[in-house]
């Protein structure tokens, strides 16, 4: 019962697509990481001469660690690409984040009824003790 109901096609999808790029992402730092430690190793002499192999090897670690980076910014947009879909299609808390702001603002709208009333209430016998002053003195 890991989702609670199936999702639709697309989304399934997409999840899979997920999935797929997180695999090769993984797997492209990993070949990339042995094959650096397997070209640091200093080999026999070869018909290639030392300078020449030291530079091959220099410029195949930079291609491989440019590899090794654009795999984890991948991986970056992954986790972005993972977040934006779940707030997107959570409907349940949003639902749920949505009732409590209701519930959250009604409670503030009675609370302020109540206010309301009560102050209507101090103005309106106020107001009485007022008129009963003025009509019962001479100035009226």
């Amino acid at each position: 019962m890991a989702n609670q109901r199936a999702l639709p096609q697309s989304k399934e999808s997409l999840l899979q697509n997920y999935n797929k790029r997180l695999k090769d992402d993984i797997r492209s730092i990993l070949d990339n990481l042995t094959e650096i430690i397997k070209t640091a190793k200093v080999e026999e002499e070869t018909q290639v001469s030392r300078a020449t192999q030291a530079e091959q090897d220099h410029y195949e670690m930079h291609v491989r660690a440019a590899n090794i980076v654009r795999a984890g910014e991948s991986l970056m947009k992954l986790v972005s690409d993972l977040k934006q879909f779940l707030i997107l299609n959570d409907f349940p808390s949003v639902n749920e984040a949505i009732s409590l702001q209701n519930q959250q603002l009604r409670s503030l709208q009675e609370e302020c009824d109540k206010k309301l009333t009560s102050l209507r209430d101090e103005i309106a016998v106020d107001l009485y003790e007022l008129e009963e002053e003025y009509y019962s003195s001479r100035y009226k």
